[in-house]
Parts: C-alpha cells; structure tokens; sequence
C-alpha cells in the first residue's frame, strides 16, 4: 500500500480488501466493546479548510478509540492562511505529527503536502474526489450484498466529487457502475478516462436507465460546499433526477439507497425514501468511524 490516500486510484484491489476486512473487523470488536490500542503515542492532524460534521468528528474518534491523539486545526487559524509555502508547513508537521489528515477545495495541496511529507497525507475530501467516504459505503455494501462482483450500483445526480471516487472504485473492484447526470454536469472527463476498464463503467443522460436492476442507488446534493450560489438554478436542472419513489421501483427489490450526508429531502431525495426500509444512511455514518480507523491503523503503522 503506498503511503498517501489522495484518490481510489491509489489503492488495487488487495489494499481495499485488506481496509475492508480490516474495518469489519475493528467494527465487531468495537459492538463486543474490546478495545484496540494500535495507536497509543501517535498524533493525528486534521487541516480542514471546507466544514464538516461526520468525516471531522469519525478521525477525530477513530483516533481516540485507538488510543491516539487528534489535533484539529483550521487552515485559516494556520501561516498557510498568510501564504506560507505549503512544503514549509509540510516540512513542519511531519516533525510533529504520525498523519494528517486534510479536507481541501484543492487536489493539488494535498498532492503537494504528501509529495514533501514523509508522514501519510489522507484526503478527507477535495473537489475533485471523496476516497474515505467511498471507501465507508463500499464497507456498507459489503454488509448488505456480501461482495462487489455482479452487482450494478447506481450513481444518480452531478458528477462531483463522489461520483469520482465511484469511478474510482468501480474500476478497481470491478462493479458495474452507471453514472447518471444532466448534460453539462458530467464527471471530470481525466477521471473517467483513467479508469481503466470501461466494461465496468457507463455514463448516462437518463436516470431510469441507471436505476433499473440497480442494487445500490446513490446520491448526493445537487449543489456541493463552494457552489452555493448555483443551488437555485441547478434545483431546475437535476429536477428530473431526484431519487424518489418511482425511481426505485425500477431498481431490484432488495436494493438499497446511500446518501453520503447532509441531505436535502425533498431535492435530491424524497423524505419517503430517505426514511424507508431500503436506506443504509445511518449505517454509511456508522461506518466512516471504523473505516477511518482501518486507515489510520494500516497507514500510520504499516
């Protein structure tokens, strides 16, 4: 496994196993209330320059739970703020710091702080992807489907960040994935062109076509951290794209809904189907604790 998780394609498919089984198994002696000690004496950073709830609060515990420390740390509290080189912060908090874990609008300061950091760099979210939490929903697959060979997952919505990183995903685990968007929000072309084996990937215009024999549907806002001034006018365009009841009767019976948080029902997705039977979100927040904590095991230690 190499040092850094900046994007999916970082990883094969032996490094997911090994976090996937890694993460269900730190989850079961969590629930048997074991406690795991892998990271006594270490000091997790966390730079976060955009908000957030679960991915903030789940490092921050994982590191606990292992017995770690977190230090969170605002980029604008930082001389990164008052533009100090990113490589002399780096240079810096690989002195004091076993990882750190960063939350940027940009992809090309955390490839940067992990080019000059000899300490594992963890993307908690970027423009441009959302490894950590893809890697959490593919643990919460794995609970309700028992394997990733055969299954169609269904992406309904803009082609952002998270439907990025299920590219990612798809092309290493070898899924069916069908990406759904309206024209002119389509994912990052680079992305889907590096995915590799096509076979595995389709994008589309129509999100009947994606949804249909779907195990998984998933979605995300319509308008991400930075765009709030498109909400209004994209509330038009991905109208046709909410996820909703008529939606996942085209899907398989058994198939399951994610939304990786926050929500807002009655845009993306319908209150009815947020709240039914077949929505795992709770268990994708659940899972981002013991997932994180599987990656900060396997890095800082490996």
């Amino acid at each position: 496994m190499r040092k850094d998780i900046l994007t999916l394609a970082d990883l094969d498919a032996a490094d997911m196993d090994l976090l996937l089984s890694r993460a269900r198994q730190l989850k079961k002696r969590h629930k048997k209330g074991i406690q795991d000690w892998s990271l006594i004496g270490k000091t997790v950073g966390l730079i976060f320059e955009k908000a957030s709830t679960r991915t903030r609060i789940s490092f921050q515990a994982a590191a606990a739970q292992l017995g770690g420390t977190s230090l969170f740390i605002s980029s604008a509290d930082t001389q990164l703020a008052r533009n100090e080189p990113v490589a002399d912060t780096a240079r810096v908090l690989e002195r004091y710091l076993d990882a750190l874990v960063l939350r940027t609008y940009s992809q090309d300061i955390q490839a940067e702080f992990a080019r000059v950091a000899s300490i594992p760099v963890i993307n908690a979210l970027t423009d441009l992807c959302h490894p950590c939490q893809v890697l959490s929903d593919l643990l919460t697959v794995l609970e309700y489907k028992g394997r990733f060979q055969g299954l169609k997952v269904a992406w309904i919505g803009d082609g952002n960040n998270m439907a990025h990183s299920w590219i990612n995903a798809a092309a290493v685990l070898g899924f069916e994935l069908v990406v759904a968007c309206p024209d002119g929000y389509l994912p990052d072309e680079t992305v889907v062109k590096g995915a590799g084996d096509k076979r595995f990937i389709r994008v589309v215009h129509d999100p009947a076509e994606a949804a249909s024999g779907a195990d998984v549907i998933n979605t995300d806002v319509w308008a991400s951290m930075g765009q709030e001034d498109q909400a209004e006018a994209r509330k038009a365009v991905f109208a046709p794209f909410q996820v909703n009841s008529g939606l996942m009767a085209r899907a398989k019976k058994d198939a399951v809904v994610m939304h990786c948080l926050p929500a807002h029902k009655g845009e993306e997705i319908t209150e009815e189907v947020f709240e039914s039977p077949q929505s795992v979100v709770w268990d994708q927040a659940e899972n981002k604790l013991h997932m994180h904590k599987a990656i900060l095991e396997t890095l800082i230690n490996r």
